[in-house]
């Protein structure tokens, strides 16, 4: 494998073990508060008034962005490792305020605890037909904006999902568009699930194979989310001459047995406009003239 600049050896077996880090303290509080007081003008909800919450669950367009080398140094370096070093890594990997929203979702039902029976589990990735090798998501990221306690809102992961996942892609070389997952039959497959907590400046980075659902949120206290994805300069590759290969790419060569795999890809690379691209669209004049008549356009 590729050396690392800042993950333990202990860091890197985990993720190959388990499919995702935590960092911690990556950002500061004071710089998530300020973000998240925009985004409570822009959704026209008082934080301090629940009644005034008409949604439970808002999946918000981006309208500032922040370059993580720079914010979270900590995190840009983490990623190169996990993905091979800097020269792998497409520039511009950055945070955003698409905030993900839960603030009472799933409240009026029974608390669930992860499991197959769980709904919602999937794949990340609805702009993009995927690849066992896709560049398009070199890692996912779950970045935490408010604290979240158990039962708050936090992620179910379903922590041994990467070789399921591994093995349906290497299966389908001519590529799989983003509805086109058995995600059901894949989820069936595994058996260790988390929910994954936090506090404000904590990132997870896990694994682009890792499936994972939204939870319910009894505490009914507001919880902020984005999940940035990392993207590559070029496919993965999982038959190198010199076996430089990075935790990402080792991973699925561990998942699939083999120590290296001739992968190659039979059908087109192409783009996909995601229904909520179009959903958010609108969404973005509304939250404009919110944040103009609050003088913070």
């Amino acid at each position: 494998m590729t050396s690392t600049k800042v993950l333990s050896s202990g860091q890197i077996e985990q993720f190959l073990t388990q499919g995702y880090l935590i960092l911690h303290d990556c950002f500061s509080r004071e710089f998530a508060q300020e973000w998240k007081e925009r985004a409570w003008i822009r959704l026209g909800y008082d934080p301090d008034a629940p009644t005034t919450w008409e949604k439970g669950r808002i999946h918000m367009p981006a309208h500032q962005r922040a370059e993580v080398q720079s914010l979270a140094p900590q995190v840009w370096d983490a990623a190169c490792d996990l993905l091979g070093g800097e020269e792998r890594v497409q520039p511009g990997f950055s945070f955003s305020d698409a905030f993900i929203v839960n603030l009472r979702d799933g409240d009026d039902r029974p608390w669930q605890e992860p499991s197959r029976q769980t709904p919602g589990w999937h794949k990340d990735g609805d702009f993009f037909r995927h690849f066992l090798d896709s560049p398009e998501q070199g890692l996912l990221t779950l970045v935490i904006w408010s604290d979240i306690e158990p039962r708050g809102g936090g992620t179910f992961v379903a922590r041994d999902s990467v070789p399921a996942v591994s093995r349906f892609l290497a299966q389908h070389p001519a590529g799989v568009l983003p509805n086109q997952f058995p995600t059901q039959e894949l989820i069936d497959q595994c058996h260790d699930f988390i929910e994954v907590t936090g506090r404000t400046g904590d990132v997870v980075l896990l694994h682009p194979f890792m499936l994972h659902a939204s939870s319910q949120n009894h505490l009914k206290v507001p919880r902020f989310l984005t999940n940035p994805p990392v993207h590559l300069k070029e496919p993965m590759q999982f038959n190198r001459t010199d076996a430089a290969y990075s935790p990402v790419e080792q991973a699925v060569l561990n998942a699939l047995g083999v120590e290296h795999f001739d992968f190659q890809a039979t059908g087109s690379r192409e783009k996909v406009v995601p229904e909520r691209v179009l959903r958010q669209r609108k969404m973005i004049e509304d939250e404009q003239a919110r944040l103009a008549a609050a003088n913070l356009a």
